[in-house]
């Protein structure tokens, strides 16, 4: 089986068969943007537990290959709708009341565009000005958010992973959006 070219849901079915180069590919294909998706929604505070959460959302997908309807859904908003679940869970488990955000040192990471250091110290500044903007939405808002801007979900399909109406999601996404404008505002200001 070539799963390169297979579509998620044959891939899933191939593996509830058996085939276990098919859950590769779908690893292959998702595992970045899955494990990103934990690691935003779980913020700084929680950041030592990102690859623990990501693993369990895995393990779950594999346990529930058989269950997986395409008529349903698409692969791509179960397998999020699943992560975002363990990442509820996790913070079950710790207690959490709210989230919080913090520095990410990810940020630091992003690669420099300019070609002086001060114009790649501004876009290190602006990316964790970004971070820290969108860990501090409400977990609601961040979540809608991220899943639509860094999981490439539909309203509608947010709304189903979410378990809310579309007028809701795209509620929540309209006002994550505002509010990272205002927060980005001065910081486009400056380095514009």
């Amino acid at each position: 089986m070539d799963t390169a070219t297979c579509d998620d849901a044959d891939l899933l079915r191939a593996y509830a068969r058996g085939d276990q180069t098919a859950f590769e590919g779908l690893y292959d294909r998702y595992d970045r943007p899955c494990f990103l998706f934990v690691q935003r929604m779980l913020g700084a505070a929680h950041r030592d537990a990102a690859e623990d959460v990501h693993q369990e959302a895995w393990v779950s997908v594999a346990r529930k290959a058989s269950a997986f309807d395409p008529n349903k859904a698409v692969f791509r908003a179960w397998l999020f709708t699943i992560a975002r679940n363990k990442v509820w869970d996790h913070f079950r488990r710790q207690k959490v009341a709210f989230l919080t955000s913090g520095d990410d040192d990810a940020a630091m990471n992003v690669a420099d565009s300019g070609p002086t250091p001060l114009e790649a110290v501004e876009t290190r500044e602006l990316a964790r000005t970004l971070v820290a903007a969108v860990e501090g939405l409400p977990v609601v808002q961040r979540e809608t958010f991220v899943l639509f801007a860094g999981g490439g979900l539909s309203l509608d399909q947010i709304a189903d992973a979410t378990d809310v109406g579309v007028e809701t999601a795209k509620s929540r996404l309209r006002y994550a959006r505002a509010t990272l404008k205002q927060v980005l505002s001065p910081q486009r200001s400056a380095h514009g």
